[in-house]
Protein backbone atom coordinates (compact mmCIF):
# COMPACT_ATOMS: atom_id res chain seq x y z
CA UNK A 1 0.00 0.00 0.00
CA UNK A 2 1.35 3.39 -0.99
CA UNK A 3 1.05 5.99 1.74
CA UNK A 4 0.97 9.70 0.88
CA UNK A 5 1.02 12.73 3.17
CA UNK A 6 1.31 16.16 1.60
CA UNK A 7 2.79 18.33 4.35
CA UNK A 8 1.85 21.54 2.50
CA UNK A 9 -1.78 20.40 2.36
CA UNK A 10 -1.65 19.65 6.09
CA UNK A 11 -0.30 23.13 6.80
CA UNK A 12 -3.04 24.73 4.67
CA UNK A 13 -5.67 22.68 6.53
CA UNK A 14 -4.33 23.90 9.87
CA UNK A 15 -4.46 27.51 8.68
CA UNK A 16 -7.96 26.87 7.30
CA UNK A 17 -9.19 26.26 10.85
CA UNK A 18 -8.30 29.82 11.83
CA UNK A 19 -9.63 31.34 8.59
CA UNK A 20 -12.90 29.38 8.64
CA UNK A 21 -13.30 30.17 12.35
CA UNK A 22 -12.83 33.88 11.67
CA UNK A 23 -15.61 33.73 9.08
CA UNK A 24 -17.94 31.29 10.93
CA UNK A 25 -17.78 33.20 14.21
CA UNK A 26 -17.88 36.64 12.57
CA UNK A 27 -20.80 39.09 12.91
CA UNK A 28 -21.86 38.27 9.34
CA UNK A 29 -22.56 34.66 10.37
CA UNK A 30 -22.81 33.26 13.90
CA UNK A 31 -20.98 35.69 16.22
CA UNK A 32 -24.06 37.08 17.93
CA UNK A 33 -25.71 33.68 18.37
CA UNK A 34 -22.43 32.18 19.62
CA UNK A 35 -21.97 35.08 22.05
CA UNK A 36 -25.53 34.68 23.40
CA UNK A 37 -25.24 30.89 23.63
CA UNK A 38 -22.09 31.28 25.74
CA UNK A 39 -23.44 34.19 27.79
CA UNK A 40 -20.33 36.20 26.90
CA UNK A 41 -20.11 39.93 27.40
CA UNK A 42 -17.96 42.31 25.38
CA UNK A 43 -15.82 42.81 28.48
CA UNK A 44 -15.15 39.09 28.79
CA UNK A 45 -14.20 38.84 25.13
CA UNK A 46 -11.78 41.74 25.47
CA UNK A 47 -9.87 39.82 28.15
CA UNK A 48 -8.89 37.01 25.75
CA UNK A 49 -5.16 36.69 25.10
CA UNK A 50 -5.08 36.33 21.29
CA UNK A 51 -1.42 35.28 21.05
CA UNK A 52 -1.94 32.31 23.36
CA UNK A 53 -5.36 31.38 21.96
CA UNK A 54 -4.35 31.51 18.29
CA UNK A 55 -1.02 29.77 18.89
CA UNK A 56 -2.67 26.87 20.70
CA UNK A 57 -5.52 26.75 18.16
CA UNK A 58 -2.99 26.50 15.34
CA UNK A 59 -1.00 23.74 17.07
CA UNK A 60 -4.17 21.76 17.77
CA UNK A 61 -5.33 22.31 14.18
CA UNK A 62 -2.00 21.05 12.89
CA UNK A 63 -2.39 17.88 14.96
CA UNK A 64 -5.96 17.41 13.71
CA UNK A 65 -4.82 17.91 10.12
CA UNK A 66 -1.97 15.40 10.43
CA UNK A 67 -4.34 12.94 12.06
CA UNK A 68 -6.73 13.25 9.11
CA UNK A 69 -3.80 13.01 6.66
CA UNK A 70 -2.78 9.68 8.21
CA UNK A 71 -6.33 8.36 7.91
CA UNK A 72 -6.55 9.52 4.30
CA UNK A 73 -2.96 8.62 3.38
CA UNK A 74 -3.84 5.78 1.04
CA UNK A 75 -2.83 6.52 -2.55
CA UNK A 76 -6.38 5.68 -3.71
CA UNK A 77 -7.89 8.58 -1.75
CA UNK A 78 -9.39 11.31 -3.92
CA UNK A 79 -11.29 14.52 -3.13
CA UNK A 80 -14.64 12.73 -3.05
CA UNK A 81 -13.57 10.12 -0.51
CA UNK A 82 -11.64 12.79 1.40
CA UNK A 83 -14.71 15.01 1.71
CA UNK A 84 -16.89 12.03 2.65
CA UNK A 85 -14.42 10.80 5.26
CA UNK A 86 -14.05 14.35 6.58
CA UNK A 87 -17.81 14.71 6.89
CA UNK A 88 -18.12 11.33 8.63
CA UNK A 89 -15.32 12.22 11.06
CA UNK A 90 -16.64 15.75 11.61
CA UNK A 91 -20.30 14.94 12.03
CA UNK A 92 -20.32 11.28 12.96
CA UNK A 93 -17.56 11.43 15.56
CA UNK A 94 -16.53 14.93 16.53
CA UNK A 95 -19.78 16.90 16.42
CA UNK A 96 -21.83 14.17 18.05
CA UNK A 97 -19.42 13.62 20.96
CA UNK A 98 -19.32 17.42 21.32
CA UNK A 99 -23.15 17.43 21.39
CA UNK A 100 -23.28 14.68 24.03
CA UNK A 101 -20.90 16.61 26.28
CA UNK A 102 -22.86 19.84 25.69
CA UNK A 103 -26.13 18.10 26.62
CA UNK A 104 -24.69 17.02 29.96
CA UNK A 105 -23.36 20.55 30.46
CA UNK A 106 -26.94 21.74 29.85
CA UNK A 107 -25.88 23.91 26.90
CA UNK A 108 -28.41 25.33 24.45
CA UNK A 109 -29.23 23.88 21.07
CA UNK A 110 -27.89 27.09 19.52
CA UNK A 111 -24.52 26.39 21.15
CA UNK A 112 -24.53 22.78 19.92
CA UNK A 113 -25.60 23.62 16.36
CA UNK A 114 -23.27 26.59 15.87
CA UNK A 115 -20.18 24.76 17.13
CA UNK A 116 -21.17 21.36 15.76
CA UNK A 117 -21.77 22.96 12.37
CA UNK A 118 -18.31 24.50 12.42
CA UNK A 119 -16.73 21.17 13.34
CA UNK A 120 -18.57 19.34 10.56
CA UNK A 121 -17.76 21.93 7.88
CA UNK A 122 -14.11 22.13 8.95
CA UNK A 123 -13.54 18.38 8.90
CA UNK A 124 -15.31 18.07 5.54
CA UNK A 125 -13.07 20.75 4.03
CA UNK A 126 -9.95 19.19 5.54
CA UNK A 127 -10.86 15.83 4.02
CA UNK A 128 -11.59 17.45 0.67
CA UNK A 129 -8.25 19.30 0.61
CA UNK A 130 -6.22 16.30 1.75
CA UNK A 131 -7.97 14.06 -0.76
CA UNK A 132 -7.56 16.49 -3.66
CA UNK A 133 -4.03 17.73 -2.96
CA UNK A 134 -2.03 14.55 -3.23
Amino acid sequence: MDFIINHWAVLVCAILNLVLGAIWYSPMLFYNGWKRANHFTDEQLKSVKPAVTYTLAFIFSLIISYNMAFFLGDAQTDWQWGATAGFLAGFGFSSLIFAIIALFEMRSWAYILINGGFITVYFTLVGLILGAWR
